[in-house]
């Protein structure tokens, strides 16, 4: 899949990024959801610079990802809990049903 540059702006200052043919729109809208990341942390702390606000963006970006990964999980094991039931429920009826046969 071949790349090419788009311009995106963070703090007022715009970037080239190199993005997949076809991700065009998924990168824009991370973007654009970065840079209300980035003027809410600005707005709540004055004092720091664009490089600690770009920090503690990227360390709430992290944290979320690692709670939705932990969401996945459970429900994962949770599915795996529930088929595991369903094909013991499954083998006990077809044990039954053969019992009952003979």
């Amino acid at each position: 899949m071949s790349s090419h540059a788009i311009e995106i702006s963070l703090l007022g200052r715009t970037y080239s990024i190199a993005c997949p043919q076809g991700q065009e729109k998924a990168l824009q809208h991370v973007a654009q959801q970065l840079e209300i990341q980035l003027i809410s942390l600005k707005a709540r702390t004055n004092c720091l610079s664009r490089e600690e606000i770009a920090i503690m963006a990227a360390l709430n970006t992290g944290y979320e990802l690692l709670e939705e990964q932990q969401k996945n999980q459970d429900y994962n094991k949770q599915m795996d809990e529930k088929i595991g039931l369903l094909q013991a429920t499954l083998e006990n009826a077809l044990i039954e049903r053969s019992v009952k046969e003979d």
